[in-house]
C-alpha cells in the first residue's frame, strides 16, 4: 500500500526514483508522482494511473528527490491528489493516514492557507511549514508530533536541495546508504543492489540524509543508533521466468515452498524460550487479517485436533478493539506475509502487553513484526509479488502445521506425516489446468458460492476470497452445513457452486447441501480426492484430488481454486497480479 522512494547522492536522481517505484508497483496504487531538485529550482511531475505514465520524468536533471505511488484513502485517486505534496519550501511523500487532518486542516485554514488537494498528506506540508524556523530536522520533528494515526515520511527543503528528512511512525520505512548516494523507501526491494547497506528505522524516529552520511535521531532528535538490515540479494524485483503473471508464476512455486517449511527450526537452541513457552501453554490465540486468517483457522483446526490445546482465532481488525482476554499461559501467534499489517501489528501488541508470549509467522525477516515478537517463525517463501496471496498462505499453513504436528509427537500423540504434502501439491498444482474448462460457467454469474465442512470449509472461504479478489464476481465461503440458515435463497438457476470435500467422516454430509442447491437450479463443482463423488448426477465438473492426510489437505485442495480465480479473471480481463482498489501489504487501518 503506497510507496516511497528518494534518493540524494551523486548520480542522477530521477531514473533511480522511476526504477524504484516500478520495483514497489506490486504493492497496489492509483497514481504516482516524483519531484527532483536541480539545484534549487524543484521540478514535480504527478500523474494518475501507472509508473509509466512518469517514464518521460527520467529526463529531469538533479541529484536530490522524492518519488512515490499513492493508494487512495483521502481524496479520490487523481492527479490533485497524487504525491508529492509541497507547500511554501517543503514537498512531500507520506505513507499512512493522519488521523486528526481534518482538524489540523481547519487550523491552517484558519490562518488563511490555501489547500491544493484533498489528502491527509498535504496538511503534513503545511505543518511543517508553520513549524520551521530554519532548522529542517526540527521542523519535521514538531510537525510529527501533533500527527495522529501512522506515517511515514520522506521531506524535502527548497532551503536544503540536498538534503532528505525522514520520519516514522507505524508505516514502513528503511534508509539505505551506498559509495556516493543515500535512499529512502519504504520497503527493501526499492534500493535493494550489490553494495547497498540498508537500515530501518524504528516507530518515532527520524533521519537526516545528507553529503553522503545518514544521521539517525530519536523522538527527541537525539543521536539513535542504527538498525542494520539483514536482506537477500533477492530482494531485486524477481523475474517473471516465462510466465504471463507473477500469481501463475507463484503457484509454480507451490511445491518447493512446501518442501522448505518444517518445524526443524525447533531443534536450534534460540527456539528453546518459544517451543517452552509453547509447551506450557494452556491456550492458543491467532491473529491474523485476510489470506493469513483462513491459515489460522486451518491452523487451529490442528492444534486443537493434534495438541489438544484450544485455539482461538481472531481477526485482527476485530481483536485489537473488543478488549480481548488473555489468559495465563498463552502463546499468540500473528500472522502477516508481509509483517506490516497495521491491524495484525496492533494486536499482536495488544496480547503481547497483555501477558502473551508473541510468535510472529512472516515472510519478511527484518519486519514490523518480528521486531516486536518474542520469536519469529519465518517461512522462507520467497518474495510474492502478486497482490493475491498464492504461495504464501501454502507456506504458512505447512509452517504451522509442522509446528503443531512437532508439539504434538513431543505430547506423544499421532500425527499423519507432512512429507506427503509436497508430491500432493505437485500433482494438485499439474491436474488444476483442468478447471480452465470451468470458467465459461463463471463469466457473468451474480454470485459464487463455495462450500465445504471442517478444513475443507477453510479451504473454500481462502478459494472464495482469491475469487472475488481478482474477478470481481460476489462470491461467499460457507460451512455446507449452514446452506439452509439463509444462503439457499441466494441459488437460483445456473448460480456456480464449488464443493471441497476431502474429510471422509464428512463427505456425504457435503453432499447432502450439494443435492439441495442442485435441485434448486446450481451448477455444482466438485474439488475431491474420493474418486465416487465424482460420477454423482448433480456434479456438473469435477477435480480429483491426490490423497494426502485430510487433516492438512488445505495445502494442498487450495491450489484448484487458486488456479480457478487466476483463469476466470483471465477470461474477464482482469490484471490478476494487480486487483482494483487492493494493495499488497495494508500498511494503514
Amino acid at each position: 500500500m503506497c510507496g516511497i522512494v528518494g534518493y540524494v547522492g551523486e548520480r542522477q536522481a530521477a531514473p533511480i526514483l522511476l526504477e524504484g517505484l516500478q520495483k514497489l508497483e506490486y504493492r497496489g496504487y492509483d497514481s504516482a508522482g516524483v519531484a527532483v531538485f536541480d539545484g534549487g529550482i524543484l521540478h514535480v511531475v504527478k500523474r494518475k494511473g501507472r509508473v509509466r505514465e512518469l517514464e518521460f520524468a527520467r529526463a529531469l536533471k538533479g541529484n536530490c528527490g522524492v518519488g512515490h505511488t499513492r493508494w487512495a484513502t483521502h481524496g479520490a485517486p487523481s492527479e490533485k491528489n497524487a504525491h508529492p505534496h509541497t507547500y511554501g519550501k517543503f514537498t512531500l511523500v507520506h505513507n499512512g493516514i493522519i488521523e486528526n487532518a481534518h482538524i489540523l486542516r481547519e487550523e491552517c485554514l484558519s490562518r488563511g492557507e490555501k489547500f491544493s488537494s484533498e489528502t491527509d498528506s498535504e496538511v503534513v506540508a503545511h505543518l511543517i511549514s508553520a513549524c520551521y524556523e530554519g532548522d529542517f530536522a526540527a521542523a519535521v520533528c514538531r510537525a510529527a508530533e501533533r500527527l495522529q494515526g501512522s506515517f511515514a515520511l520522506a521531506v524535502l527543503s527548497s532551503d536544503f536541495p540536498d538534503t532528505i528528512v525522514c520520519a516514522r511512525m507505524h508505516s514502513p520505512l528503511v534508509v539505505g546508504r551506498e559509495r556516493g548516494g543515500l535512499f529512502v523507501a519504504s520497503d527493501v526491494p526499492a534500493i535493494a543492489g550489490e553494495g547497498v547497506e540498508i537500515f530501518s528505522l524504528a516507530d518515532g524516529e527520524f533521519a537526516e540524509l545528507h553529503a553522503g552520511e545518514i544521521k539517525f535521531f530519536d523522538a527527541n532528535l537525539r543521536p539513535a543508533p542504527p538498525h542494520p538490515v539483514e536482506y537477500s540479494s533477492k530482494e531485486d524485483t524477481p523475474a517473471l521466468c516465462g510466465f504471463r503473471h507473477f500469481m501463475r508464476k507463484e503457484m509454480s512455486e507451490i511445491p518447493s515452498v512446501l518442501k522448505n517449511c518444517s518445524a526443524d527450526f525447533l531443534k536450534n537452541s534460540q527456539y528453546m524460550q518459544f517451543f517452552a513457552a509453547l509447551s506450557g501453554a494452556e491456550r492458543i490465540q491467532i491473529v491474523a487479517c485476510g489470506t493469513a486468517y483462513h491459515a489460522g483457522l486451518c491452523a487451529a483446526h490442528a492444534f486443537e485436533k493434534f495438541c489438544r490445546v484450544p485455539c482461538e482465532v481472531s481477526v485482527a481488525s476485530e481483536y485489537r478493539y473488543r478488549d480481548p482476554i488473555v489468559p495465563p499461559h498463552t502463546v499468540c501467534f500473528a500472522v502477516s506475509q508481509s509483517g506490516e499489517t497495521a491491524d495484525t501489528l496492533a494486536a499482536a501488541q495488544i496480547a503481547k502487553e497483555r501477558g502473551a508470549f508473541l510468535a510472529a509467522v512472516t515472510n519478511v525477516a527484518y519486519s514490523s513484526l518480528t521486531r516486536i515478537s518474542d520469536a519469529v517463525l519465518q517461512t522462507n517463501a520467497g518474495r510474492e509479488v502478486a497482490v493475491a496471496a498464492t504461495k504464501s498462505f501454502n507456506a504458512q499453513l505447512m509452517l504451522l502445521y509442522s509446528v503443531a504436528a512437532h508439539l504434538a509427537e513431543k505430547k506423544g500423540r499421532e500425527v499423519p506425516p507432512l512429507s506427503q504434502i509436497p508430491a500432493a501439491a505437485e500433482r494438485a498444482l499439474e491436474i488444476s489446468e483442468e478447471v480452465r474448462g470451468w470458467t465459461a460457467h463463471f463469466l457473468s454469474a451474480k454470485s459464487v458460492f463455495f462450500l465445504g465442512r471442517g478444513a475443507d470449509y477453510f479451504t473454500a472461504l481462502e478459494g472464495s476470497l482469491k475469487l472475488k479478489e481478482i474477478t470481481y464476481l460476489p462470491s461467499e465461503g460457507y460451512p455446507a452445513g449452514e446452506l439452509k440458515h439463509g444462503t439457499l435463497a441466494l441459488i437460483e438457476k445456473n448460480t456456480p457452486l464449488v464443493a471441497v470435500v476431502t474429510q471422509k467422516p464428512l463427505a456425504e454430509k457435503t453432499m447432502n447441501a450439494v443435492h439441495e442447491a442442485y435441485a434448486r437450479g446450481a451448477k455444482i463443482f466438485l474439488v475431491t480426492c474420493f474418486e465416487e463423488l465424482c460420477a454423482r448426477k448433480e456434479v456438473f465438473a469435477s477435480l480429483l484430488l491426490p490423497a494426502c492426510p485430510e487433516e492438512f489437505s488445505p495445502a494442498v485442495a487450495v491450489i484448484p481454486l487458486q488456479a480457478l480465480a487466476y483463469y476466470v479473471a483471465l477470461a474477464r480481463g482482469n490484471d490478476p497480479d494487480k486487483p482494483r482498489n487492493l494493495a499488497k501489504s495494508v500498511t494503514v487501518e
